[in-house]
């Protein structure tokens, strides 16, 4: 059974293949959508550009998004992986690819994590969301509805509420 992901609001089966996080990337790299890690980006970069298909980047918590800053705009896909439920890293991350470095295409978090992060994980401007195995993505969809005015500017909203107000444009 294939796994399912949270995109745009929406369950889906997740047809890309993460590579790295249990060990060394193959020599040959695997048929179909990747997801390759940074260090794979750096040194077979010509090859992840040569393939006729798609392929994105990871980041792990610890590394800097401005490593891919001028590769934005070849991406069309960029992934963030959060190892572990309490390290919000990755929050920061998706934010500076959405705002400092202007990244347009998919953003990716997969990892540990759960319902509690979804609603968040949006605001910062991440478009897909694979959850940890324990958590059931249909029933995580509740989240996007818990709130029904956010107050703080973010990604997805970038005037905060007493602006929005002000401006009359609630």
């Amino acid at each position: 059974m294939p796994e399912r992901i949270i995109r745009h609001r929406h369950v889906e089966n997740d047809l890309w293949q993460v590579l790295g996080l249990e060990g060394d990337v193959p020599a040959e790299l695997p048929h179909g959508p990747l997801l390759a890690p940074l260090a794979t980006w750096k040194s077979r970069r010509g090859d992840l550009l040569a393939r006729r298909e798609p392929f994105g980047v990871w980041l792990g918590p610890e590394e800097d998004p401005a490593e891919l800053a001028a590769d934005a705009q070849l991406l069309k896909v960029i992934g963030v992986h959060f190892p572990k439920w309490g390290d919000g890293r990755g929050f920061s991350t998706g934010t500076l690819l959405r705002g400092r470095y202007d990244f347009r295409g998919e953003l990716r978090a997969f990892g540990d994590l759960g319902r509690d992060h979804v609603l968040h994980l949006s605001r910062c401007g991440f478009d897909v969301i694979k959850l940890g195995p324990r958590h059931d993505p249909e029933k995580a969809l509740a989240a996007f509805s818990e709130f029904s005015m956010p107050y703080q500017a973010a990604s997805d909203e970038p005037l905060p509420f007493f602006r929005r107000r002000v401006a009359n444009v609630l």
